[in-house]
């Protein structure tokens, strides 16, 4: 290819934003030659390595927008560690037929276990997929939702857990909320219902959300329209984040 032929092909890659076939291009001729491809080939090599630069710049500047806490996958779960745990259903909910159906995941059990994790990894296959996601925890949910309000901004603030199409709300039930605070959140749950999903995490059983929305019967209509379509899975088992000082020491004991 000559010279001339390859930087006019480097300026209409420029123009036209084809950022990896502007910085790749004699590697990627090279490699076609290499193959001895033909002009579908070729042309189909060049489009796909576009499209994943593109995806991969998008994965990760959703990450950066998404507020997780951290971004590691279900993969990094040690799945022997909670016998108890259905492992398959956590794997079929990664194939993200609930967040397509706009149905919720619910993950119950003592703090320690895993909840977080699994709502993070879900999130994670969710957002590489191409679903926008967004995670708060319920306490700064209804504290920025609260300031909002003083402020008359509630309504623009709402949206920001409205528009992303897997909102993950982690630890419920680790704060008692007022009936005002319990109202807001009940707003988003009936305003997301059947429009986008919600990845809950709870420490409390559901019996237990009267005393943490401090009303029995505006707990009952969350979890109405939560559960109405929603996956559930408790977790029972030792504290996960505790697994590696419970391994056996170097001198054959256990950590005490």
């Amino acid at each position: 290819m000559s010279e001339l032929v390859a930087t006019r092909i480097r300026e209409h890659a420029e123009r036209l934003h084809l950022a990896n076939l502007t910085s790749n291009l004699d590697a990627l001729v090279a490699r076609a030659e290499q193959a001895t491809m033909g002009y579908l080939d070729f042309l189909d090599l060049l489009l796909e390595e576009e499209v994943g630069v593109r995806e991969g710049r998008r994965f990760h500047n959703a990450l950066k927008l998404s507020g997780l806490p951290h971004h590691k996958g279900l993969d990094g779960f040690d799945f022997a560690f909670q016998p108890d745990l259905d492992a398959r259903k956590v794997r079929d909910l990664a194939a993200l037929g609930f967040a397509e159906a706009k149905a919720n995941v619910c993950f119950l059990g003592p703090p320690g276990v895993g909840k977080t994790m699994f709502a993070v990894g879900l999130a994670i296959a969710a957002c590489q997929a191409g679903y926008s996601v967004y995670f708060t925890t319920l306490d700064d949910l209804v504290r920025n939702l609260n300031e909002a309000e003083a402020s008359g901004r509630f309504a623009k603030k709402l949206q920001t857990y409205l528009k992303p199409a897997v909102l993950v709300v982690d630890e419920i039930g680790y704060l008692p909320l007022s009936r005002t605070d319990a109202n807001m959140v009940f707003q988003l749950v009936a305003r997301r219902y059947e429009r986008g999903s919600i990845l809950a995490t709870s420490n409390k059983a559901f019996s237990e959300w009267g005393q943490v929305f401090g009303d029995d019967v505006l707990a009952s209509a969350i979890l109405d329209r939560l559960l109405h379509h929603c996956d559930v899975i408790s977790i029972n088992g030792p504290s996960y984040r505790l697994k590696d000082r419970l391994k056996p020491s170097d001198g054959g004991g256990a950590l005490q």
